[in-house]
Order: C-alpha cells, then sequence, then structure tokens
C-alpha cells in the first residue's frame, strides 16, 4: 500500500530500526502523549528526560524540537549532539537527519561523512534515504547510474514511499534506467491516485541535463560534493542584472519539486507594504506551496543546495523555498522581490534584505508565462530545468527599482515555478 509522504520526520520511528533503554520508555510515552495534545513544552521536558535515559527515539525526537526551534528557540549544535549519540547507537534516522543537515554545508559540511550516513540509510533500506539516493544517482552521465536510481526508486516505492513511486512511473514510461513499460506505470500511477497524488505534467526531457547516457564511467559512486558543481551561468542583462542557468536541474528533480508541493499548494500572497503580513492580492494569482523546514526531506534540501550553489550564495540565507503553480490567465504583476523595512522588521532582521533571487522553472510552458523585466527590456520563456539568478540591490545594497519584473500569464497549459529568495547575512540556523 502506497503512503504519501511528505515530511520523513513525521515518520522517523516507523521506519527506521530503534533500541530504547526501558528505564525511559515512561518519559517517553508521556512525551508522546503531551505531544498529541499540542502540549510542546511538556513533551520537550518529557522527552528530554527518556533521552538522557538512553531512549533513542526520544534522542531523535528531542533533537528534532531543538533543530526546528519547536517550544523553543532552535539549538542545532545540542540536536546535533544527540542525533549523533542516536547514531552511535544504531539509529539509522539519526543519521539521515545529521545527512539532511549537513546538506546546508554550514554546521556540519556536506563531505565523505554525509556520503556514508546516507549510504548506510540506503543499505537499511529507509526510505527517504532511498530517494534521496536515487536523486543524486539520476544526475549521473551514464548509464548504471540511471538503472540504479530506478532501483532505488523501485525499493523506496515497495516500502510506500508514494513520492518515490510518482518519481518511477515516469521513469518505467519512458525507459530512463529501465525497459519501457507503459503499461505498468500506467498501474503504478492507478495504486498513486488512491493517496490523492495528481498526475505530474509531462517534460522535455530531450534537453534537460542529467539525462541517461551511453558513457561507461564504471561503477557510479555516491558522492555528494559532486552533485553540487552546476552548469555556468550566461549574462542576459546587466542593468539589472540576470543571468541564466540552462539545465540547472533534470526531470527527476523537477518533479520531485512538483510531487512535494502539490499536497501544500494554496492561493499565493505577498506581503503587505504597511504592515508586513501577507495578504491576497489580484497582483499575484497563482497557487503556492511554502517548505518550512517540517516539509523538507534530504532529497529536497540537496536540491535547494544546487540551487544556492548555482546562485552562488551559501544555503542557509535563502528564505524557505517556494513552489508555484500557474494555471491558464494566471499571473504575477509587475513586482520586486526586494522587502520593505517593515517587512524586514518582522523577519529576522538580523538577515538583512532580499539580495539575490533564483527561480527555477519545473515545466515547459506551452504558451505563455514568461519572465519579463520591463526595463531592461528581456523576456525569458519557461523551459524545464533552467534557472534565471538575478539581484534585487544595487552595489551599495540599496533597493533596486530596475529589478521589476512579472510572471507573464499563462495562456495554455500549466506553469511550475521554485523559488529562493536569499538575504544578506544568514536566514536558517543550518
Amino acid at each position: 500500500m502506497l503512503r504519501q509522504v511528505f515530511c520523513p520526520a513525521d515518520r522517523l520511528m516507523s521506519d527506521s530500526t530503534s533500541s530504547a533503554n526501558g528505564t525511559g520508555v515512561p518519559a517517553w510515552q508521556l512525551g508522546q502523549a503531551r505531544l498529541a495534545k499540542g502540549d510542546l513544552p511538556g513533551a520537550l521536558e518529557s522527552f528530554r528526560d527518556a533521552a538522557s535515559h538512553g531512549h533513542t527515539d526520544a534522542q531523535i525526537e528531542l533533537a528534532r524540537m531543538l533543530l526546528f526551534g519547536l517550544a523553543t528557540a532552535p539549538e542545532p549544535v545540542q540536536a546535533i549532539a544527540w542525533l549523533t549519540r542516536a547514531e552511535q547507537a544504531g539509529h539509522v534516522a539519526a543519521g539521515y537527519l545529521l545527512a539532511q543537515v549537513a546538506a546546508g554545508n554550514t554546521l556540519l559540511a556536506l563531505d565523505e561523512r554525509a556520503d556514508a550516513r546516507l549510504l548506510a540509510g540506503v543499505e537499511a533500506r529507509f526510505p527517504p534515504s532511498l530517494r534521496a539516493a536515487a536523486i543524486v544517482f539520476a544526475r549521473k552521465p551514464h548509464e548504471r547510474g540511471q538503472v540504479l536510481a530506478t532501483k532505488l526508486l523501485q525499493a523506496a516505492a515497495k516500502r510506500g514511499d508514494s513520492i518515490a513511486a510518482q518519481l518511477l512511473a515516469e521513469r518505467i514510461e519512458r525507459g530512463v534506467g529501465c525497459s519501457p513499460d507503459p503499461d505498468a506505470a500506467e498501474q503504478l500511477r492507478t495504486q498513486i491516485a488512491q493517496v490523492h497524488a495528481p498526475r505530474l505534467p509531462p517534460l522535455d526531457e530531450s534537453r534537460m541535463s542529467g539525462a541517461m547516457g551511453t558513457q561507461d564511467a564504471g561503477p557510479p559512486t555516491l558522492d555528494l560534493s559532486e552533485y553540487l558543481r552546476t552548469p555556468e551561468m550566461e549574462l542576459l542583462s546587466t542593468q539589472p542584472a540576470v543571468r541564466i542557468v540552462r539545465g540547472l536541474l533534470n526531470a527527476d528533480e523537477c518533479r520531485l519539486l512538483i510531487a512535494m508541493a502539490n499536497p501544500l499548494l494554496h492561493p499565493s500572497r505577498t506581503v503587505d507594504p504597511h504592515t508586513g503580513q501577507p495578504v491576497a492580492v489580484e497582483l499575484r494569482t497563482s497557487h503556492d506551496a511554502p517548505f518550512d523546514v517540517l516539509n523538507e526531506d534530504l532529497a529536497v534540501r540537496l536540491v535547494q543546495a544546487r540551487m544556492a550553489a548555482a546562485a552562488g550564495l551559501p544555503l542557509d540565507q535563502a528564505e524557505q523555498l517556494i513552489v508555484l503553480r500557474y494555471e491558464p490567465g494566471q499571473e504575477y504583476r509587475p513586482h520586486r522581490d526586494y522587502l520593505p523595512p517593515d517587512a524586514i522588521a518582522r523577519d529576522r532582521p538580523n538577515a538583512g534584505n532580499r539580495m539575490r533571487t533564483i527561480c527555477v522553472y519545473l515545466n515547459t510552458v506551452e504558451a505563455g508565462g514568461a519572465t519579463e523585466f520591463p526595463r531592461a527590456g528581456l523576456r525569458v520563456e519557461p523551459r524545464a530545468g533552467d534557472a534565471i539568478v538575478f539581484e534585487n540591490l544595487d552595489a551599495q545594497g540599496m533597493p533596486d527599482a530596475d529589478t521589476l519584473h512579472a510572471g507573464l500569464p499563462v495562456e495554455r497549459g500549466v506553469k511550475w515555478l521554485a523559488t529562493l529568495w536569499f538575504r544578506q547575512c544568514p536566514y536558517r540556523t543550518f
């Protein structure tokens, strides 16, 4: 039976091997009961008690609350210490979460240790690890990597991961990493429909990076640092500064973001310049899905890290990822991304203003939907996998009015877009 898996952290306890000291069980159970009632401070206290007695599930739940700032200010260093302790006790999910932290390449390095942690999750057949590894191997420019990516998605789908199943169905239909089998793909989509997952939009895979190649480069290896290598940028405009990265994301990465965003979509809002609060206005008629830390998984974090690498900035300077969907007639009228002072004051003022934006087109639109920079006389057509990077501030760090831009109305089809806004200083804790 397929299950919808949006936030693997919600299933860490049931999907991984756990060892627990019996003396910590009562406190763990009390923590779970308090959490179910919405008593976060009480749950934090109970989990801390159980964790100190060696209960590894409690150590992970405590670490998550400290990491994400639930019922407390974020304490990522303490969170890492608890996760390390649980990992040493053999809890696969702890290593997975440590790899997820490492994807930001700040508190933990995205190095061989992160590779080993992801590999340990793969060997334990932990679905979130299988999905993340599949995304990494899908970038390999040879057939062996593509075969392995498909096998990893198959293993995750068999364990109930419907996101992996959605990606797998597309690969089976087209014969990426396997022989094409449209009937099997359709049967899999029928199962996926039972968890109310919409069918993914078609993509023009022939022009996207990471498609299956014919090179024989030997056995593919798991190297997360290699995953962050991005294509060169091309300058489209100097005032405002706009660049394009062609083929930044491949078909699997685009589909991953769409599949993860689908259940989170709601009508888009913009920031009121007077109150700093999000409000619905005619300026922006799309639907969007914000990814806060509780909606992310390692695969999504890695894609964001790749976007950050293309933007030339560390991931911790990025606000939360936003995935947008524009249907026919929907648009984002001319606007600027930098924030008014009131909005900055209300949302992590030490991070400063939005200095840079990266937008990745997740599909090729049938007609319309271009991004327009009217003061530069520039229009960028939405093509799957391409990213545009542009500055929002001038050389002195002041808002640049020339960055006025718009998402033109979609005429036919649907437009999917992923956006990261980067502040001047760190915005995230990890």
